[in-house]
């Protein structure tokens, strides 16, 4: 046993014989604010995340939690948005998943999810996972009751922050969990449900007709980098790791440094999603992980065939016999103009595959006489928690693999994992209906554009496998890769998790449709991550985890390299004198998007316009060599090129932007007045590895904040003593202005600089800023 975590034991021992410490936890800090918390339970170790977590970000977590239950009208107003970030500062908005008027989001959580359903999900579960949740509650009650009186400027004296019960840890992480499903579904769900106070509709006779497409879950490009290694490729044949979270910037889906240990029992670090008490991305003493949101999908529509005897259309035929939906009423209180609050009444309908659904823009009704449900594989998945604390205890990636398919915790997400032992693991084990490919040849499949099924026939339900929960598919149906060489991921399908090996499936049908498909073209990202991959293993056949991170902040812009030749060639060719200063721009651009790359905001400008023109390859995608097609710009699309070239110089004109700026000119954060010079590209849109989503367009001003991108960065490696990390969270630990880890971590970022991460004892005790402190909390 170490020596700290004796020092903790006898302190437990003194506190109970003067009083017995029904909770104890140690909170230490390290430099940028890095957050260990040691405990000798799982309720105590909740308790001291929740406190540490309160101590950074109270407002946002407060403003969230009343998100999630349903009460944003209550205190403002039921026709307001969910609260917008400034400058960094908090902002409990979700624009990612879901933007809806308070009343709406209301009315959605509080139909939606289920505390019922919850509470019974984790009473079946694991008792480390109840302990550390309620502890998570009591954890921060405890911050408020010490602190009321010191809340940050941004909800100080607001009567919207008040204690919690475990109920509202249930509903926080149900959140996450429903993310690229029942949240992509939201305003459908409250569109489908009836106001109490109104007269019952009238149906329609027939569903409308799409003009939209169905949600695919979340929005395309927000995602991550991964790069696992094996023995074959590391310098010292021990595995590393590369994870590169693309996500928000804002609202409690930023991640959170923090390193929690249960002696014995639990020793990972890396970082929690919203400050959850369990490292979601991470590593221990002898594994690395990492998460990017997957291509599969997680949901699937079923239309039902309604009962004409019920003039309600609340009745469906099933096998042939009358099922009457479940309706479910919630109420919402909504805060009017004059201070009084009004109580309004909506009922939801549900059949046993899901909640009814109503898009008319992709053409969903609800008629006389059919209907569409949302099938949700994540709704009420109280899984999570215990899947991620699973991973955590891993040892390598076998153990991982084997406990997320055990568990099928993981919503929406990848995992790829490295371990001491020299093993590289690419999966996806995230919660996907068991649909098999035969299924989508059948006549169980009315609408495939809807992804939807046949909801009058027991034969069409989804199916199961004996490994894992029902509905979900099991270890034989999903994709997975262990390699000794390499495996990556930047969100496209399995399909070349290892570009010498990929992944096709079990014959004779492949994988589940739901997983994505193989043999289609790849993201510009998905290529330039394994272009760079190949070349560096080409010079240097084992790598370092310096090397890892020289991929990362290599800011190569892809499609600047394949198309910049021909497009400059036809510049020259043009003879135009409107073009000879932005050719030149872009001839002496360093094809990067570093702060000081000169071009890089004209390219941006121009591929913004050229990325939509038509036949513009010299040579077509071919499946046989996916990493280097398409590639070369067509001839005859030369002409459509130099004008979108012309249109970019225009605007960056107008703008009063140079064309020969600086990107870090142009592209920057504001932190306490201070403007911070962002380097990253588009990602999927030009082939950015770092990949930076700026909140807005190019104005006067350059782009100004980002809204989601690279997040946190981990580079994790092995020698015999342990795991060797470097990282960095980006945008800082906390959204408070007067924090001093408010923004402190992005000028590091700025500089491309990673930071040690210290997991072992002695290495957080000799960190030049730790210091620690112990909560007791008696009985």
């Amino acid at each position: 046993m170490r020596k700290h975590a004796v020092g903790l034991l006898v302190a437990a021992a003194c506190a109970a014989q003067a009083g017995a410490a029904a909770i104890q936890a140690e909170v230490a800090r390290t430099t940028h604010g890095v957050v260990h918390v040691k405990a000798n339970d799982y309720r105590s170790l909740g308790y001291g995340a929740a406190y540490a977590y309160a101590e950074d970000n109270v407002c946002m977590l407060a403003d969230t939690l009343l998100t999630v239950r349903g009460e944003r009208s209550r205190y403002f107003g039921g026709d307001a948005q969910a609260t917008q970030p400034r400058n960094g500062e908090y902002g409990a908005a979700m624009d990612l998943f879901y933007t809806l008027r308070n009343e709406d989001s209301d009315f959605f959580f509080k139909g939606y999810l289920d505390l019922a359903q919850l509470r019974a999900g984790y009473a079946s579960g694991s008792v480390e996972v109840r302990d550390l949740l309620s502890g998570y509650a009591d954890g921060y009650n405890r911050y408020l009751a010490d602190n009321r009186a010191r809340l940050p400027q941004a909800c100080h004296g607001a009567v919207w922050v008040k204690p919690i019960s475990v109920d509202d840890v249930y509903l926080l992480i149900a959140e996450k969990a429903i993310h690229a499903t029942g949240e992509a579904f939201a305003e459908a769900i409250v569109a489908a449900s009836r106001d109490l106070s109104a007269p019952p509709p009238v149906r329609p006779t027939r569903m409308p007709a799409a003009v939209k497409p169905l949600p695919r879950g979340i929005a395309p490009g927000v995602g991550s980098n991964a790069i696992a290694i094996g023995r074959d490729a590391s310098a010292n044949g021990k595995g590393i790791l590369l994870g590169n979270p693309h996500y928000p910037w804002t609202s409690t889906d930023r991640f959170y440094q923090l390193h929690l240990t249960v002696p014995g029992k639990y020793d990972a670090m890396g970082v929690s999603l919203g400050g959850l008490p369990m490292v979601s991305i991470g590593f221990n003493k002898d594994l690395a992980w990492t998460h990017t949101v997957t291509e599969a999908l997680h949901f699937t529509t079923y239309l039902l065939t309604l009962d004409s005897a019920d003039p309600s259309g609340t009745t469906y035929l099933y096998d042939g016999a009358p099922v009457k939906m479940s309706e479910r009423k919630v109420t919402v209180d909504v805060l009017q103009a004059d201070g009084t609050v009004v109580t309004k009444h909506r009922a939801f309908y549900s059949s046993k595959h899901g909640v009814v659904i109503v898009m008319p823009a992709a053409g969903i009704g609800w008629t006389e006489n059919s209907a569409f449900v949302l099938a949700d594989a994540n709704r009420h998945n109280t899984r999570l928690a215990e899947q991620w604390l699973a991973i955590g205890q891993s040892a390598n990636v076998a153990a991982l693999q084997h406990s997320a398919n055990a568990i099928t915790g993981l919503p929406w997400v990848n995992t790829l994992a490295a371990d001491s032992e020299g093993n590289a693991l690419y999966l996806d084990a995230s919660a996907v209906p068991h649909m098999a490919p035969e299924r989508f040849a059948s006549d169980c499949m009315l609408v495939p554009t809807l992804l939807g099924f046949d909801g009058s026939r027991s034969a069409c339900e989804w199916g199961s496998d004996p490994d894992t929960p029902p509905g979900v598919f099991g270890a034989a149906h999903t994709p997975a890769l262990i390699r000794q060489d390499y495996v990556v991921n930047s969100n496209d399908s399995y399909w070349l998790s290892n570009a010498r090996q990929p992944l096709t499936g079990p014959a004779p049908y492949g994988y589940s449709p739901l997983y994505g498909a193989p043999g289609r073209e790849q993201s510009l990202r998905t290529r330039i991550g394994l272009v760079q991959l190949e070349s560096a293993l080409a010079d240097n056949a084992f790598l370092r985890p310096n090397d890892l991170e020289n991929l990362l902040f290599s800011n190569r812009v892809h499609v600047a390299e394949l198309v910049l030749p021909g497009l400059l060639s036809a510049c020259y060719k043009a003879y135009d004198p409107r073009l000879l200063t932005a050719c030149g721009v872009l001839a002496s651009w360093d094809k990067k998007a570093n702060v000081d790359s000169r071009g890089a905001v004209l390219f941006r400008e121009f591929w913004n316009i050229a990325e939509a023109i038509p036949d513009k390859w010299a040579v077509p995608f071919d499946p046989a060599d996916p990493v280097h097609t398409p590639r070369g710009l067509a001839p005859a699309a030369a002409p459509a090129m130099l004008q979108a070239l012309r249109t970019a110089t225009q605007k960056l004109q107008s703008l009063g932007v140079q064309l020969y700026g600086r990107l870090g000119d142009y592209q920057t954060v504001t932190r306490n007045g201070k403007r911070i010079a962002i380097h990253g590209g588009m990602g999927n849109t030009d082939g950015t590895y770092n990949t930076i989503g700026m909140a807005g367009g190019l104005t006067a001003t350059g782009y100004r904040e980002v809204a989601w991108g690279t997040s946190y960065i981990q580079v994790v490696g092995f020698d015999n003593a342990g795991p060797v990390a470097k990282g960095l969270l980006v945008y800082g630990q906390s959204v408070d202005p007067l924090s001093p880890y408010y923004a402190d971590q992005l000028p590091l970022f700025s500089k491309e600089t990673l930071v040690t991460l210290p997991f072992t004892d002695a290495q957080i005790r000799a960190d030049r800023n730790y210091r620690s402190k112990v909560l007791v909390q008696k009985q």
